[in-house]
C-alpha cells in the first residue's frame, strides 16, 4: 500500500481577499463599507475599485469564505433594498486565521534575517 502524502495547506488568499476577510471579521457590511474598511485597515495602501471589489467578493463567495445576505431580516434595518451585505463564514474565519499565522511566521523569519544581516555588516 503506497504511503499517503500529507495534506497540502490551503493556498494563501490574495492580499485583497485577505483584507476583505479582515474587514468582515468586524461585522457584516455592504460593498462600499467593505472597500472603506479595507482602505482603513491598509492605511490607504489598498483601494478597491468597484470592478476589483465586486469581482473579489464573487471569488470569496465562490470559495465559501463569505456569503451574501439574501434575507432582508439579516440586513440592518436602515439598509437600502439595493445594498448587498456580506458575512464571513466559518471557513472564511479559518482562512483568515491561517493566513494571519502564516504572515506572523514570515515576519518572524524576516526580522531574524534582518537582525543577522545587521550583525554581520
Amino acid at each position: 500500500m503506497p504511503a499517503r502524502e500529507p495534506p497540502r495547506p490551503a493556498p494563501s488568499p490574495k492580499t485583497r481577499h485577505y483584507l476583505i476577510l479582515l474587514a468582515l471579521l468586524g461585522g457584516d457590511a455592504h460593498g462600499l463599507g467593505i472597500a472603506r474598511e479595507v482602505e482603513r485597515l491598509s492605511e490607504g495602501r489598498v483601494r478597491l475599485w468597484p470592478v476589483t471589489l465586486y469581482g473579489s467578493l464573487d471569488d470569496l463567495v465562490e470559495n465559501g469564505w463569505i456569503e451574501a445576505l439574501e434575507d432582508a431580516n439579516e440586513k440592518p434595518k436602515d439598509a437600502g433594498e439595493r445594498k448587498r451585505f456580506y458575512r464571513i463564514t466559518a471557513r472564511g474565519r479559518v482562512v483568515a486565521r491561517g493566513e494571519t499565522h502564516r504572515l506572523a511566521e514570515l515576519v518572524r523569519v524576516a526580522r531574524s534575517r534582518v537582525k543577522a544581516g545587521r550583525e554581520t555588516a
